[in-house]
């Protein structure tokens, strides 16, 4: 079982990061198009700095749903879930549980990983490598 788990680990990498990809675009999305429509996200301004966030999850989540530029992107949306939660999360207390800043750490950290594995087969990354 373990060879075959195993064997399975590189497509793994390609779903993690299609999953991870959808999950950041939809913050994007709420923040510029407002769409899923969230309260929260009502009167955010494009030039604003959670404007500039929600490009930021818009683009980056485009391209790790592609696996383009995997790299680069997750990195860039690792730091960016990293100033999020030292801005918004950490002042409200020690605690991730307690300050609401569980996701944050969770996306920042899995982008980070996927900063480092690569996109994985199933990618335009990887296409581009085999052409």
């Amino acid at each position: 079982m373990i060879e075959t788990l195993t064997t399975w680990k590189p497509r793994a990498l390609s779903v993690l990061r299609i999953i991870m990809g959808l999950m950041i675009i939809e913050h994007g999305m709420g923040k510029i198009f407002h769409y899923p429509a969230l309260p929260a996200y009502a009167n955010i301004q494009p030039l604003s700095l959670l404007g500039a966030a929600g490009f930021i999850e818009l683009i980056g989540g485009a391209l790790l749903i592609l696996g383009l530029l995997t790299q680069p992107a997750a990195f860039i949306v690792a730091g960016e879930m990293a100033v999020a939660y030292f801005m918004v999360h950490a002042p409200k207390g020690f605690y991730p549980l307690l300050n609401g800043g569980t996701l944050a750490i969770a996306y920042c950290f899995t982008c980070l990983y996927l900063s480092t594995a690569g996109a994985g087969p199933w990618s335009v990354d990887a296409a581009m490598k085999r052409a």
